[in-house]
């Protein structure tokens, strides 16, 4: 099963996290703060990478879908196990 996961990414961050909650254009977006700055990518790939980690996934099963230059995007959790979407909204919205 293919999972579709809306994000707001908060780049140059002092500290990575991934937690909190961002209405935006892709509805509820789950918040990445990275530290990479928004430059060439670096931003969009950290945020990949921790997304996958904070999902317990493989990096290579996370793409990006849509927002390249945004920091509202579409990541693609490709293979997800049944729990992923649970865990989605966990950590978006908390306990």
């Amino acid at each position: 099963m293919d999972v579709s996961v809306p994000v707001r990414v908060k780049p140059g961050a002092s500290r990575a996290r991934v937690g909190g909650r961002h209405d935006g254009p892709h509805g509820p977006a789950l918040v990445v703060a990275v530290n990479a700055p928004p430059v060439d990518g670096r931003a969009t790939e950290a945020a990949r990478r921790a997304l996958a980690t904070a999902l317990g996934v493989r990096p290579a099963s996370v793409t990006l879908r849509l927002g390249a230059a945004s920091r509202d995007k579409v990541f693609l959790v490709a293979d997800a196990p049944e729990a992923l979407a649970a865990a989605v909204t966990e950590l978006r919205d908390g306990g």
